[in-house]
């Protein structure tokens, strides 16, 4: 804040004189030297130097009438540059008609004044507007410290949103198999897939730079209805029966009730909580409409829970259960792909397909810690689900798949 800091301290400000006859620079340094740091420059050229130069002019007194640069093209060069576009041009001129003064204001200036200068007129002029110079910095800085710390906050509110997020998502995680690493990995799936679409495909519109952000933030929420659903189904290993099933359908409906009531408390509509409400919803929706909870088809069903069940499904197949052993990537993938145009999207299966490598880099990164009790001591499990065109017909019922 080095405006802030010169003015506390009171330093004398900077004037640059700028005329190409060297009378007029002694008369004008005579004039200030007493009361500001006086700079002299002879040209054009050379004052577009001096401008530069630290501390930079609070004040910038100009020739209009030189050779080479006249006054108007310095200030207009002045106003151009990012670095000098604030230091306030006064031109010093013998002409004082309007259209002159005019053209002058349009190219920036502050202020005339006029030749033979008056020396009371030099010196009121020259403090009223370094006055006014100091004061728009000691505001430009501290607005500037107050965006800062503005920005400051709002990352820890963020960082605090986010831990708030995940150990309200780990509640259900906590509950049955799965871990806190499936968090992380369905986050960046969901990622990298949407930001594929945003590049590369009929989505990339709906899908712009916030939206993305906010489907990662909110994905962790897509099972938080898993709260309420009873340990002996949650944790079963093996095939649900019919009537559990159905228990276990009603997690998407409970989820988005959660994140309905969380919605209901704030007094202006939040993306985030909408985003994280469809995900939870419909997530489980397939592209054929033969999902849950509503049976919506295609396109009706929201584009964050279409992502989301692709996301959800690979990772759910990559990941080792207590009821049944991880597939490899190449298997995930296969089914994936079998599904396209019957659990899933095509153009988000087509993305997969385009980004399938990063997915087996992001599970490898946040790995599972392999913690779940050994195969030999549970009950035996179901059949394990094979990567064919019809495993979703003999695995739906399966937790993984719930």
């Amino acid at each position: 804040m080095t405006h802030l800091a010169d003015s506390l301290g009171q330093s004398k400000p900077t004037v640059l004189v700028v005329d190409d006859t060297p009378e007029n620079l002694q008369v004008m340094n005579g004039l200030l030297r007493g009361l500001y740091k006086v700079r002299l420059a002879t040209s054009g050229g050379l004052a577009l130097e001096l401008a530069l130069q630290t501390p930079q002019p609070d004040l910038i007194l100009l020739d209009i009438m030189m050779p080479d640069l006249d006054g108007h093209e310095v200030c207009l060069r002045l106003k151009a540059d990012p670095a000098t576009q604030d230091i306030p041009v006064i031109f010093l001129t013998a002409l004082n008609q309007e259209v002159d003064q005019k053209r002058g204001f349009l190219d920036g200036c502050v202020d005339y004044i006029t030749k033979p200068f008056s020396p009371d007129i030099v010196l009121a002029r020259v403090s009223t507007h370094v006055a006014l110079k100091r004061a728009s910095d000691l505001l430009s800085d501290h607005n500037r410290y107050l965006r800062e710390e503005v920005e400051r906050q709002t990352r820890e509110v963020q960082k605090v949103q986010d831990v708030t997020i995940l150990a309200m998502a780990s509640l259900a995680e906590t509950r049955d198999s799965e871990t806190g690493m499936h968090l992380r990995r369905t986050q960046n799936y969901m990622k990298i897939l949407a930001e594929h679409l945003h590049r590369h495909s009929p989505y990339a519109s709906q899908l712009n730079k916030e939206m993305i952000e906010l489907l990662y933030k909110s994905t962790p929420l897509h099972d938080i209805g898993k709260v309420g659903i009873p340990d002996h189904i949650l944790l079963k290993p093996g095939k649900l029966t019919p009537e559990e099933f159905t228990v276990m359908k009603k997690h998407s409906e409970l989820g988005s009730h959660i994140i309905a009531q969380a919605e209901g408390l704030l007094d202006v509509p939040s993306s985030f909580l909408r985003y994280a409400r469809e995900i939870a919803h419909y997530h489980h929706e397939n592209w054929d409409g033969s999902g849950y909870p509503e049976g919506l088809q295609g396109e009706a069903i929201p584009l964050s829970a279409r992502l989301m069940a692709v996301a959800d499904v690979y990772d759910a197949l990559i990941s080792k259960r207590f009821y049944k052993e991880a597939f490899s990537h190449e298997e995930a993938t296969r089914f994936i792909e079998s599904q396209v145009g019957r659990k899933f999207d095509p153009v988000i299966v087509e993305a997969f397909r385009q980004v399938a490598d990063r997915f087996a880099t992001i599970a490898a990164t946040f790995k599972d810690n392999n913690s779940a009790p050994p195969l030999a001591a549970l009950p035996p499990p179901a059949p394990s689900l094979s990567p064919s065109p019809g495993m979703a017909d003999e695995g739906e019922n399966s937790p993984a798949f719930c």
